[in-house]
């Protein structure tokens, strides 16, 4: 019998004699990449800027569409809006206030009356009323407008007390039936805070310049005579109200002052009564006030409020100047005198 080399493999398996057996072969195994679960963090944010960004693109584009871009040439009909309570001063603000400040209407206006290409002008008064100043500044330059073209009036959901007054001025009024007008008159308003402050045990100490100072304060009733005082100031104002409707609407006085109980009217119980011409709504205002004007068929309208929203912000944060510490002494008298004395003002056509 032979003895084999213990180096030499088998004939059967190619295993060298006296070597523990290999492990059995496994099958390859294929790994997959490990997947960051977070992938999508990164990706929101980066859809997120590009969406804002192309909303940002779309509006600067349509802004310098809008400022480069010229009113077509041509006869049309100027649209100017009287919104919210009617102030001597300019509308809105930046946080839209929902005044209709007499300065802006004003500029509207004197802008409709230079441009030779508007033909006529459409008022679209919605309006409780408000500054009998303000409504006295919009009513003259109304008149200095009909001296060269047309002015109609649209009533909207109301056009009261300082509104009238300004609808009074035009050429024509028109207003829906259910429109809300008429509330000629004028009001002051003043809070007698002193059974409160007894309660509280707070005193207030005034001093003033004159015994007049501190009338329709707060802290106390008025004097018999600061009564009377204030009465005269309201029949003279009520007096030009009076004076304003009748010369607008070409009525007697007589009849003007038998309507001027403080009272509103309906759009078609103010027809009966004269203080409206027809009842209608914006578009019969603008054919109307075209063709006083001249123009043939459906005028073109340039809205002189189109430049609303982001585009208004944008003008009046321009357009704003450094205040300065006069602008702020002014702001804070304004704003002490709101707070300490709420009811000593005239607060006119309401």
């Amino acid at each position: 019998m032979s003895v084999e080399d213990p180096d030499t493999p088998s004939s059967e398996t190619g295993q060298a004699v006296g070597q523990p057996p290999p492990p059995p072969r496994e099958a390859p195994r294929f790994r997959t990449p490990r997947r960051w679960a977070g992938w999508w963090i990164p990706a929101g944010i980066g859809c997120g800027c590009l969406f804002w960004l192309a909303i940002g693109l779309a509006i600067v584009g349509g802004l310098v569409a809008i400022v480069s871009s010229p009113e077509a040439p041509g006869p049309k009909v100027a649209l100017i809006h009287v919104d919210g309570v009617i102030t001597a001063g300019t509308s809105g603000g930046i946080f839209g206030g929902g005044a209709a400040g007499s300065e802006t209407i004003v500029s509207r206006l004197e802008r409709a009356r230079k441009d030779d290409q508007v033909k006529a002008v459409v008022l679209r008064i919605n309006s409780p009323g408000g500054s009998a100043a303000g409504s006295e500044e919009v009513y003259r330059e109304i008149k200095r407008v009909r001296e060269k073209k047309p002015v109609y009036t649209s009533m909207g959901d109301v056009a009261a007390s300082g509104g009238y007054y300004i609808a009074s001025a035009c050429d024509r009024v028109m207003a829906d039936g259910s429109t809300i007008t008429g509330s000629i008159g004028v009001i002051m308003e003043s809070s007698n805070l002193s059974g409160l402050l007894d309660k509280l045990g707070i005193e207030i100490e005034v001093v003033k310049s004159g015994k007049f100072k501190d009338m329709g304060g707060p802290h106390r009733s008025l004097t018999p005579q600061e009564r009377q005082l204030i009465q005269d100031m309201i029949d003279d104002t009520f007096e030009q109200f009076i004076e304003a409707v009748s010369q607008g609407r070409k009525m007697p006085k007589e009849n003007v002052r038998e309507l001027a109980t403080g009272q509103v009217f309906t759009g078609r119980q103010a027809k009966n009564l004269g203080l409206v011409d027809e009842i209608g709504g914006l578009r019969e205002a603008v054919i109307a006030a075209g063709r006083a004007g001249g123009i043939a068929g459906e005028p073109r309208v340039v809205d002189y409020d189109r430049r609303g929203g982001l585009y208004s912000l944008l003008g009046e944060v321009s357009s704003m100047r450094r205040l300065t510490a006069s602008d702020y002494d002014l702001i804070a008298d304004r704003i002490i005198r709101q707070l300490t004395v709420p009811g000593n003002q005239l607060e006119g056509l309401r």
